[in-house]
């Protein structure tokens, strides 16, 4: 079992998201997973311009650090997500790699995969973003199983029992993999998100080749569709 921490905080070793994302892979790690953090603000990922490339070929025309980072992703069965509080929402780092995959989006796929969220704030929202965090992870086809935000204005001092929170949303996290748990409100979520996509694919099947053949090769095309019937 893989879970891959990704730490969306430019503040490097003083970063307190960061403490969180360790807390919570270090209850991951207790629970058996072999665990990876990243530091998305060490890479180099380039603003997504919308080309729709990814669409048609599979993969994105800019050449850096996104694709390694997606590939890491696609082979976990866990993600972590950590972010502070910028101004009502994630940092910008964060957010750069998460625009660059409207494709998972429309294939979903991190359908099968379980992630949570953390989040750290000066002086409020940082259940806000575990919550848009979270939302993300969904709508990329995980199921989530929680999350820890902790506000430090008042006391710093509580990111101490924050990092308790997180260990144990790390073996949560563990063992949701192992017994494939599901949740209902989330299941209604994957499968409107499911049919959602899959329209909107078949709808623009003569241009995104890769995306309408990776919802051949799933079956949830149907075949009368190349038989030139109607689609249902």
């Amino acid at each position: 079992m893989k879970i891959l921490g990704i730490n969306g905080s430019p503040r490097g070793p003083q970063s307190q998201t960061l403490r969180l994302v360790n807390g919570v892979l270090n209850g991951a790690r207790e629970a058996g997973a072999e665990v990876e953090l990243v530091d998305v603000c060490g890479l180099h990922i380039e603003y997504c311009n919308g080309c729709q490339v990814c669409y048609q070929r599979g993969e994105c025309v800019k050449k850096d650090d996104f694709a390694e980072l997606y590939r890491k992703m696609l082979a976990s069965d866990g993600i972590v997500l950590g972010s502070p509080n910028y101004i009502n929402s994630i940092t910008a780092q964060l957010k750069t790699l998460l625009d660059r995959m409207a494709d998972a989006i429309h294939c979903q796929m991190f359908a099968g995969k379980y992630g949570c969220a953390v989040s750290t704030a000066g002086g409020s929202g940082a259940e806000e973003v575990v919550e848009y965090l979270n939302s993300v992870l969904q709508i990329l086809g995980a199921n989530t199983v929680g999350g820890v935000g902790v506000v430090l204005g008042p006391d710093p001092e509580v990111i101490v029992p924050a990092e308790r929170h997180a260990y144990e949303l790390g073996r949560r996290l563990v063992e949701a993999i192992r017994n494939r748990t599901t949740y209902p409100e989330q299941e209604e979520i994957h499968a409107a998100m499911t049919e959602r996509m899959r329209r909107l694919v078949m709808a623009n099947k003569d241009r995104w080749h890769h995306e309408y053949e990776h919802w051949q090769k799933i079956g949830l095309i149907p075949e009368r569709i190349e038989e030139g019937r109607p689609a249902d």
